[in-house]
Order: C-alpha cells, then sequence, then structure tokens
C-alpha cells in the first residue's frame, strides 16, 4: 500500500483516516479539500484542477482523501488501495454536526486557511442524498478494479477500527 485513495459521504471521517493512516505507515497525507478550495470557498477553476490532481498522483506515495467526482478516476487509475467509508448517513450528519461545532468560527486542519466551517442545507442534503446518488456510481467503478487493486469497504466504526488495528501489527 503506497498510493491509497481513501472516498466515502462528507462526514465519514476521509481525513481523520488519512491522518492516522499518514502517522502509522509514514506516508505524505493530501487532502483534496485543501487543495481544491481557495480561501473563501472559492473553487479551483476545473482545467487547473485536473492538472493538480494528475500532478499529485505522480509522486512515489500518497494518502488521498476525498471524493470529487471529476478527478475519481484520475485517482483510481493511479491508487493500489481504495478505502471506501460506507458508514451510514446518520453517523456521516451527526460526525458532521459535531465537526462544525469543534471548528466553530475556523478552519478545519484538512481545508484550506481562510474557508470557515459550514453546516448549510446544501451540505445536509448531499450527506442525506449520498447513499442513493453516489454510493452506487463508487460501487460500479470499484468493481472494475476489484481484481487488481487492494479494496476496502468499512461500513463502521467497528469496521474501521479492525482496518486500522490489522495496519498496525505491520
Amino acid at each position: 500500500m503506497k498510493k491509497i485513495m481513501i472516498i466515502g459521504s462528507g462526514g465519514a471521517g476521509k481525513s481523520t483516516l488519512a491522518r492516522k493512516l499518514g502517522g502509522l505507515m509514514n506516508i505524505e497525507v493530501i487532502h483534496l479539500d485543501k487543495l481544491f478550495w481557495k480561501s473563501n470557498w472559492v473553487e479551483t477553476e476545473h482545467d487547473e484542477w485536473i492538472e493538480v490532481i494528475k500532478k499529485q498522483v505522480k509522486k512515489k506515495s500518497w494518502i488521498i482523501d476525498g471524493n470529487y467526482a471529476s478527478t475519481m478516476d484520475i485517482r483510481l487509475i493511479e491508487a493500489d488501495t481504495i478505502i471506501f467509508l460506507d458508514f451510514s448517513r446518520y453517523t456521516c450528519l451527526l460526525r458532521a454536526i459535531k465537526r462544525r461545532f469543534m471548528y466553530k468560527n475556523k478552519s478545519r486542519p484538512d481545508i484550506t486557511e481562510g474557508c470557515v466551517e459550514t453546516f448549510d442545507l446544501e451540505f445536509f442534503q448531499w450527506i442525506w442524498n449520498f447513499p442513493k446518488s453516489d454510493r452506487n456510481m463508487i460501487l460500479k467503478k470499484l468493481d472494475k478494479y476489484k481484481n487488481e487493486k487492494n479494496i476496502f469497504i468499512l461500513k463502521n466504526q467497528k469496521e474501521l477500527m479492525k482496518f486500522l488495528g490489522s495496519i498496525e501489527k505491520k
């Protein structure tokens, strides 16, 4: 496991897992939110975004967390390991709400400075609809790589802790 891609709904714990794995495995962690968002939630222009991702995935090793459908295929091709945090919408919503209060009036460590943590209707709807809108697309994409890449689909915190335990033993 040298190129690890972590995907899942908002609030699933992608960035937290990335930091933990990065520490355990001594691999650079790349947070897509930090690369995509400029200060005050300004999006990176599409062509620039594609080039940024192409550059990142060519590195010798990495742990990249985040979904971003526009670059998912680029990352899937280069990754040797994909971790899909397939947690319930309720777990993700509770974590996102908790995160909102934890980082009230400040930026998270995994996002660009100047992007103050928010929880609005659009974000709520994305998390709530993720199991229907994004999950099946992700599972189809992962199915294409099931024979050539390490794929872990973790459904809850217990499975995540078991997975982390297996990494710590190596």
